[in-house]
C-alpha cells in the first residue's frame, strides 16, 4: 500500500507574515532581515555575510567617534549634519511662511482671487473662506491647487482690500509676508 503524503511545514516570517522564502519580494524586506538571520539562516546565507560586515563597520565607526582609530591617528573632523532625505533621494525643504495672492481672469470680465499659504500661519482655511465670503459678499471656497496644496478661491477682484483684512483678522500674519503675483512676478504687498 502507498504511503500517505505528509503536509509540508512552511516557516512564516514573524514580521510580514509571508512564507520566509518570499520575504525578499515583500514590501518590508529590510524589516524582515533581522528576523530571517535569526530564525532562517539557511534560506539567505548572503544576509549573514552582510550583517557581519555591517556590524564591523558600526564598531569602527563607534571607535572613530570616540577618538580611537585602528591606525593610531588622531580623530578626523566631526561629521556634517545629516540632511533628512525623502525616498528617491529628494531633500525636504522647509516652506517659506508667506501668503500669496493672485488674481486670475476668466471669461474676459470675470475674475477669481486666489489666496495661498494662510495655513502656514495656523489659520483654518475653512474658517478663513467663510470670513472672506461674508466680508466681501462673494462666494469663497477651499480648493486644491495645481500643486496639490489647498488654497482659497474668492469670486471677484478683492485684491484691493484683502491685505488689510488679512492682517486685521489674523494678527499672526505680518504685512511683510504677503505677496501679490502680477504678470508672473512676486511683488510685496507692503
Amino acid at each position: 500500500m502507498a504511503e500517505k503524503p505528509q503536509p509540508v511545514r512552511v516557516l512564516y516570517c514573524g514580521v510580514c507574515s509571508m512564507p520566509a522564502e518570499y520575504c525578499e519580494f515583500g514590501p518590508d524586506f529590510e524589516k524582515c532581515k533581522p528576523w530571517l538571520i535569526h530564525n532562517a539562516p539557511d534560506l539567505y546565507p548572503d544576509l549573514i555575510k552582510q550583517s557581519n560586515a555591517k556590524e564591523a563597520d558600526k564598531v569602527t565607526e563607534q571607535l572613530q567617534s570616540a577618538g580611537i582609530s585602528s591606525d593610531g591617528a588622531t580623530p578626523s573632523a566631526p561629521k556634517q549634519e545629516e540632511v533628512k532625505r525623502l525616498p528617491g533621494g529628494k531633500i525636504k525643504k522647509k516652506e517659506k511662511q508667506e501668503v500669496v495672492i493672485e488674481k486670475v481672469i476668466r471669461n474676459k470680465r470675470k475674475c477669481i482671487t486666489t489666496v495661498k499659504g494662510l495655513e502656514l500661519f495656523g489659520v483654518k482655511l475653512s474658517d478663513a473662506s467663510k470670513k472672506l465670503g461674508k466680508k466681501f459678499a462673494t462666494g469663497a471656497s477651499v480648493v486644491k491647487g495645481p500643486t496639490e496644496k489647498e488654497q482659497i478661491d474668492v469670486q471677484g477682484d478683492i485684491s484691493y482690500d484683502i491685505v488689510e483684512f488679512i492682517t486685521d483678522t489674523w494678527p499672526d500674519v505680518p504685512d511683510t509676508a504677503i505677496f501679490f503675483i502680477e504678470d508672473g512676478r512676486k511683488v510685496p504687498a507692503a
